[in-house]
């Protein structure tokens, strides 16, 4: 059998024959069907993977008229990685006029509002320059990031301390007390923005510290909504799975530890979530082909539950794509095309 060009999910290339790579597509998506109990994909969605897996281009893409729409977490940290010295107006101006972007955002380097609350009054004519400057919507976003909260950075006792201590009450009461702060700094900050004239806010990597994390941004976007019923919010995931930190969290009435995207995006909807992003984390040790059919299964599953347009994360280690800082564009762009060809979802 003829050899095939690949890469791990850590970035290194390997070579596939066909029976591997058909192989690894079906293993991909059987563990995503068995863990979150949603159907495989189908043999014509298997057969119709390998083909575009086994493409030599360099560059794969969709064709005409089936493109999605493309929005950006941290977009104004990103051009900065690459020892570009720019401001982040220019920044959003090249992700207009350079990249196409459909939408920009505005951000902080240290990408949490906790952290952005005490300076968030020098984003603000910021976002009022931005609005000026640009066509296209720009976001505000954030981190919920609820670790921050806890001792010794935050001001509530820090619940990976009194676990090992057996005090299992006084760290879920720690994550509760958490909750609270975190929702104050994320609506006085997205309120600030909205104020700015922020076309939206996005929320990111939601769920890193388990379900208090998804909570708190729950109630969050709740009441944003109420204060400003027009506004976007985007809600990107942390991962496909809730961690059960505090484990007997719910949210009316639903427990959310354990929940897969298929369920995330209807109880993120429920709160008044406009875009939702699943976050499918890739296993590094697997090859990238293994690694989305696994993303496309979660995906799919997501996009048939959802009543609002989801918006995969495709960036280092999710999505797919290899765990390293710039994933390289032959992976990316395969990816990109399986995932918009056989989830039919809204956007990357």
């Amino acid at each position: 059998m003829s050899k095939i060009m690949t890469r791990m999910g850590d970035g290194f290339s390997v070579e596939l024959n066909e029976k591997n790579l058909i192989q690894d597509i079906e293993d991909g998506t059987l563990d995503a069907a068995q863990r979150a109990k949603i159907p495989p994909l189908s043999n014509d969605e298997q057969k119709h993977l390998f083909e575009i897996c086994k493409s030599a281009c360099k560059i794969s893409g969709v064709e005409k008229g089936c493109e999605v729409i493309m929005s950006y977490d941290g977009g104004t940290n990103k051009v900065g990685r690459l020892g570009i010295n720019t401001g982040r107006l220019q920044v959003l101006q090249l992700y207009e006029r350079c990249f196409g972007a459909d939408t920009t955002e505005l951000s902080d380097l240290d990408y949490s509002f906790k952290q952005v609350k005490h300076i968030i009054r020098e984003n603000v004519p910021l976002m009022e320059q931005a609005q000026l400057l640009m066509v296209a919507p720009v976001f505000y976003g954030a981190m919920p990031n609820i670790g921050l909260y806890t001792q010794p950075d935050g001001p509530v006792p820090n619940p990976a301390e009194l676990l090992p201590q057996g005090k299992i009450k006084e760290a879920r009461e720690a994550y509760e007390g958490a909750i609270e702060h975190a929702v104050h700094d994320m609506v006085y900050v997205a309120t600030s923005q909205c104020e700015a004239g922020a076309d939206g806010i996005n929320f990111d990597t939601v769920g890193a510290s388990g379900d208090p994390d998804f909570k708190a941004t729950l109630l969050a976007v709740e009441t944003l909504k109420k204060k400003y019923p027009d506004i976007c919010v985007e809600v990107g995931m942390a991962g496909e799975f809730v961690l059960g930190m505090h484990g007997e969290m719910s949210h009316n009435g639903i427990l959310l530890a354990g929940l897969y995207p298929h369920k995330q995006v209807k109880i993120a909807q429920d709160a008044g979530v406009d875009i939702f992003g699943p976050a499918i984390n890739t296993v590094s040790s697997r090859s990238i082909p293994w690694n989305v059919a696994r993303a496309i299964t979660f995906t799919k599953a997501c996009v048939e539950a959802a009543e609002i347009p989801v918006h995969a994360n495709m960036g280092m280690g999710v999505g797919g794509l290899p765990l390293c800082t710039t994933p390289p564009i032959d992976t990316v762009s395969l990816a990109s095309k399986a995932i918009v060809e056989i989830t039919r979802l809204d956007g990357l």
